[in-house]
């Protein structure tokens, strides 16, 4: 198989101060493989290891043990730091932090300036982010005058004129509105349907992971399942044993089931569960 990341046995361990014990290690032993054009999502409570992974994928720190290949770069390379970090984009939780400039052309120049790609290509590169998640109206825009939905789509801009392979988004709708994380979700499918980038999406809404091609749950740094959303999301009583809730839909069948309702377990649409619903006299 076409894998773009592998974490090979990979632990990571924060430093502590030489009179404080030691804590128990961020991600323990982890091993995993994405393929290319794949739609990852990764959920876990707080603590469990889910911003740690996201960092180490983008190089931002290094495993205490084991490896991370990233397009066939191992992190660990430093001569390889930055073609890491354009292979793999990272968009973070809150949008102002990766907003540099005053105008939002200027913002998505950013990335590709500091890659020393050629003046020419940054503005064809402009274009083409804008018009990708849709924001082409908003190019002279000053970002701090935008909501958060459409900041956060420029960061996404931001990262996709680095021309990267993979984007991963450590929770970027978790400070946005309903309305908000509609758009930002709508450009992530986009991104991963239509221009068959691979996408690993972190976040606390499980809604948001109906359509993914596979979810890992992490728990206390280690992976606790890994399967496709109706084989993860139907181990209900174990997510909330987690702190971990399910989509609305599939706790809509649960609780249909345990009123004596035949509801199918691994419902995770509103259509679907409309036509299960108009099949009940």
């Amino acid at each position: 198989m076409d894998h773009i990341i592998e974490v090979r046995n990979v632990t990571y361990q924060y430093p502590s101060l030489e009179n404080e014990k030691k804590e128990q290690p961020a991600l323990s032993n982890i091993n995993l493989s994405i393929q290319r054009g794949e739609f990852v999502g990764i959920i876990g409570h707080n603590g469990s290891g889910k911003s740690t992974l996201s960092k180490l994928l983008n190089a931002i720190i290094l495993p205490t043990e084991g490896d991370i290949i990233i397009n066939g770069m191992n992190t660990k390379d430093p001569d390889k730091l930055w073609k890491v970090r354009q292979s793999a984009g990272m968009v973070f939780q809150n949008p102002d932090n990766q907003l540099v400039a005053t105008v939002v052309e200027e913002d998505i120049a950013f990335g590709p300036e500091n890659l020393g790609v050629p003046t020419d290509e940054i503005w064809e590169r402009i274009d083409r982010a804008l018009k990708t998640v849709d924001m082409t109206d908003f190019r002279k825009k000053k970002p701090h005058l935008l909501s958060g939905g459409q900041k956060q789509r420029v960061a996404i801009a931001g990262i996709l004129a680095m021309e990267p392979e993979c984007i991963v988004f450590d929770e970027p709708t978790a400070m946005l509105d309903p309305a908000g994380r509609r758009e930002v979700m709508n450009t992530i499918k986009m991104l991963n349907r239509e221009k068959n980038m691979t996408v690993l999406h972190i976040t606390h809404y499980m809604g948001e992971l109906v359509d993914a091609d596979r979810i890992i749950v992490l728990d206390e740094g280690r992976i606790l399942l890994e399967g496709t959303p109706d084989e993860v999301f139907t181990q209900i009583d174990l997510l909330k044993s987690k702190g971990l809730d399910v989509p609305a839909m599939m706790e809509l069948a649960h609780q249909l089931s345990l009123r004596g309702y035949p509801v199918p377990q691994s419902v995770l649409h509103i259509k679907d569960m409309v036509t299960t619903l108009c099949q009940f006299k």
